[in-house]
C-alpha cells in the first residue's frame, strides 16, 4: 500500500505488539500507520498459550481472541521430570481460563481486528530509519507525532533512539514443534527437566504444541526429550502435521527507560521478561492500553511509570522460575511440597495470574517453607 505522508502513530513492527498497540490507539482516536518488512500470518516460535489475565487483556482492547480456531485449558500442572510420576502437581486458575492458539492465528485475529478498526497495514514495508519527525521506510518519508518500536527483541527502532541501557539481561533458547497428537490433559502443562523445561500446551482436539526452554543454544527437542521419557513415550513416533522446529530467543531483560521525546518502545522491543513466566502477551496488551493512554495526555513519561508497574509481578515470578531452574534440590523440594499440599499451588499459580495480594502471597509462602521443612 502507499504510505501517508503524515500520521498520527506510526508502528514499526506489525506482530502482535504492533498490533495491539495500533488497535489501543485508534480506540483513543489517533490515526495510526503500521509497517512490517514481513507480511501475515507472521509466525514465531513460543508456548502458544495464553493465561487468564492476558484473555482480560485483549478483551479490554476489544480483541475476541476466541473468534478463531482456539482451546481452552482451565489450569496448570507442574511435573518434575527426574522424580518420579508422583512429583506432579496441577490447579485451576482462581478465575477464567487460559486460550490456546497457533501463533498464525492469533496474528490473522488481530490483524484483521486492525484493520476493521481503520489501522493503515503496511506489510512487506521495511523501516530504515527514524528522524525526529518521523520514518523512512520504503524509499518514502512519512511525518509521525509519535514513533512506537514494536520491532522484538532485536529492536533497531530502541538502537536509533538510543534506548539500549538496561539493568541487566539474561538470555535462554526455546525451540517449538507440533505433534499430531491427542491431547492427554485439558492442562497447560510444564515439565522440568535437567537445565531445561518443556510446555506442553493442547492447541486442538487433536494437535499439541510442544516448546523447549533452555540455556543451551544447540539442545533441540529429540535431543531434550530423553529427559522426559514419558512425554516422549506418547510423541515421539506421532508425525509432525506441518513444518520443521522453529527456535527463538527468550530474554530477561529490563531497560532503563522505554521512551524518549517521541518515540516509545512497546513488547519485547521494551524489555521483556523469560517465556517460562507465559506472561508475553499479556504484557504486551496490559502496555498497548496504558502506551495508548499516555498518548492521548501527551505525556510519554505516564507510560514509563505505567510500564514498570505493569512489569512488577511478571519479573518476580520470572526470577523465582529461574532459581527453580538453577536449584534442582530446591525445584523437587518446591514441587514435592505443593504436590503433598495442592492448595499451594493453587496460591502460586493465584500470584501468577494476578489473583493474589501481597498478604496472600506472604501467607502461602511461609505454609510453602514449613511443608518444605516437614518433607
Amino acid at each position: 500500500m502507499t504510505l501517508p505522508r503524515s500520521t498520527d502513530v506510526f508502528i514499526v513492527g506489525g506482530g502482535p505488539a504492533g498490533l495491539a498497540a495500533a488497535i489501543a490507539a485508534r480506540r483513543r482516536g489517533f490515526d495510526v500507520t503500521v509497517a512490517d518488512c514481513a507480511a501475515p500470518p507472521i509466525d514465531k516460535a513460543c508456548g502458544e498459550g495464553i493465561m487468564p489475565d492476558g484473555v482480560a487483556a485483549a478483551r479490554s482492547l476489544g480483541i475476541e481472541l476466541e473468534a478463531g480456531e482456539v482451546r481452552r485449558f482451565p489450569g496448570i500442572r507442574f511435573c518434575d521430570a527426574g522424580a518420579g510420576a508422583s512429583a506432579c502437581v496441577q490447579a485451576l486458575f482462581p478465575n477464567g481460563y487460559g486460550i490456546a492458539m497457533r501463533r498464525t492465528t492469533l496474528h490473522a485475529i488481530m490483524a484483521s481486528h486492525a484493520s476493521d478498526a481503520g489501522v493503515r497495514l503496511a506489510w512487506r514495508t521495511p523501516v530504515t530509519g527514524i528522524r525526529d519527525e518521523g520514518v523512512i521506510c520504503d524509499g518514502s518519508f512519512t511525518r509521525a507525532r509519535w514513533i512506537i518500536g514494536a520491532d522484538g527483541g532485536h529492536s533497531r527502532v530502541r538502537r536509533w533512539a538510543g534506548l539500549d541501557a538496561a539493568h541487566g539481561s539474561s538470555r535462554r533458547f526455546g525451540f517449538r514443534r507440533h505433534y499430531r497428537v491427542e491431547p492427554w490433559s485439558d492442562f497447560m502443562e510444564l515439565h522440568w527437566g535437567p537445565a531445561c523445561q518443556l510446555y506442553i500446551t493442547p492447541v486442538a482436539s487433536d494437535e499439541i504444541c510442544v516448546a523447549l526452554i533452555s540455556r543451551d543454544p544447540h539442545l533441540r527437542l529429540n535431543d531434550a526429550l530423553r529427559h522426559f521419557p514419558e512425554v516422549a513415550r506418547r510423541v515421539s513416533h506421532r508425525e509432525r502435521p506441518a513444518g520443521e522446529e522453529r527456535g527463538a530467543v527468550t530474554a530477561s531483560r529490563r531497560l532503563r527507560s522505554v521512551y524518549r521525546g517521541r518515540v516509545a518502545l512497546v513488547g519485547d522491543a521494551s524489555g521483556s521478561v523469560d517465556a517460562v513466566t507465559g506472561e508475553g502477551l499479556c504484557l504486551l496488551f496490559q502496555q498497548s492500553a496504558a502506551l495508548a493512554a499516555a498518548l492521548h495526555a501527551g505525556d510519554l513519561s505516564l507510560y514509563q511509570a505505567a510500564h514498570r508497574r505493569i512489569g512488577r509481578r511478571p519479573e518476580f515470578m520470572a526470577n523465582l522460575m529461574l532459581l527453580l531452574d538453577q536449584r534442582q534440590r530446591l525445584r523437587r523440594r518446591v514441587i514435592g511440597a505443593m504436590a503433598s499440599h495442592p492448595p499451594l499451588f493453587a496460591g502460586m499459580l493465584a500470584l501468577h495470574v494476578g489473583e493474589l495480594s501481597p498478604v496472600g502471597f506472604l501467607s502461602n509462602g511461609a505454609a510453602l517453607g514449613w511443608r518444605m521443612l516437614t518433607l
